[in-house]
């Protein structure tokens, strides 16, 4: 428990709740309110209690707040093993972005091993709750038919999801990073460049997240009047497997090659370095993620960004308000991701 020397000269003693109202000139419940529900206090006696817990370092023993409240004001967040050490930091940016947003409302993400399996995740909700260590979930990595999102809905249980259900039947709060778009963004600026024989390199069908790329790529080529007959191949998220993937297409007189993923660009590197070409001058690559390998290759890679900082700070806003409001109608965030130029695409086509 934290401990304070007060300017009343009663020594070193606990910093109670009491001595807080004190120090502020309130009472209890006042700060009670400031803790709990600052929404209830005006601006200024909000600023002066907080002033004095600060002073005091006050910190409410939060085993008896839970009884109180009956929230636990944690949030539960499933980890899962990161695939490769690509596309891993990417999702740990976003976990550190969203576990810092929710520290800074007062909440704190509590972590547990996910299972493997997406559809055995509700299993480590279920003993959670029983628990009752948690107030919300937060998931990520949704795919179609996702069963998750339905198991919390189903019990109102509140949760947000970074990704969308990719359903027709669409439950529950969503923030997701718009690909289409930014997979046609990365099309107009190898475009621009004067590039005209534009390959797609993405995931297997049916992925959700991997089709909305590549979505994104066929519509601009379209806008653009350009082909995409037989431009499109497809690699599980591994870099030897999208080396194997797109070797066959680099005889076909591709320019430049739109990757679903920093992992999958860097099978792109590795195909291209085979042949004897070189990225970047013989074929521009841009990748999806701007994952840290990203500025360490060479060249540099091209990439979409996702904009992580801002999907934790989202994620956390409708969370809490899931949680304040259980019946409020869903709302679904969807954001642009940010194209980082690099020595991969930063060269004209040679006429």
């Amino acid at each position: 428990m934290a401990r304070t020397t007060t300017s009343g000269g009663r020594g070193d003693r606990p910093a109670t709740l009491a001595l807080v109202a004190q120090r502020a000139g309130v009472s209890p419940q006042t700060v009670s309110n400031a803790l709990n529900s600052p929404d209830l206090l005006a601006p200024l006696t909000l600023e002066r209690v907080r002033r004095a817990i600060t002073e005091l370092d006050y910190r409410p023993h939060q085993a008896a707040r839970s009884l109180r409240t009956r929230s636990s004001r944690l949030i539960g967040y499933g980890v899962q093993a990161a695939v490769d050490a690509v596309s891993g930091p990417v999702m740990e940016h976003f976990l550190h972005a969203f576990s810092d947003s929710a520290n800074q409302t007062g909440y704190r993400v509590l972590l547990f091993a996910a299972p493997a399996r997406t559809e055995d995740e509700p299993d480590c909700y279920a003993e959670l709750l029983r628990e009752q260590s948690v107030d919300a979930f937060v998931l990520s990595n949704t795919h179609r038919g996702d069963p998750r999102p339905g198991w919390l809905h189903k019990r109102g249980i509140p949760f947000v999801a970074f990704g969308r259900p990719w359903s027709a039947r669409s439950v529950g709060d969503w923030v997701d990073v718009d690909g289409a778009h930014g997979t046609a963004a990365a099309v107009d600026h190898l475009v621009g460049l004067g590039h005209r024989r534009i390959a797609f390199l993405g995931w297997p069908r049916g992925s959700g997240v991997g089709d909305d790329r590549a979505l994104g790529w066929r519509e601009a080529m379209r806008r653009h009047g350009l082909s995409v007959r037989d431009l499109r191949v497809t690699a599980l998220d591994d870099v030897d497997a999208a080396r194997d993937a797109v070797g066959p297409l680099l005889p076909k007189g591709i320019t430049a090659v739109v990757a679903a993923s920093d992992t999958l660009a860097l099978g792109c590197y590795r195909a291209l370095r085979d042949s004897g070409r070189t990225p970047g001058q013989d074929v521009a690559v841009v990748g999806f993620d701007d994952s840290s390998a990203a500025a360490l290759l060479s060249p540099g890679l091209s990439s979409l960004r996702q904009p992580l900082d801002e999907v934790g700070r989202a994620c956390t806003r409708l969370v809490l308000s899931r949680i304040k409001d259980p019946q409020g109608a869903p709302e679904h965030v969807l954001l642009t991701p940010e194209l980082i130029v690099r020595e991969s695409s930063a060269h004209a086509v040679q006429p």
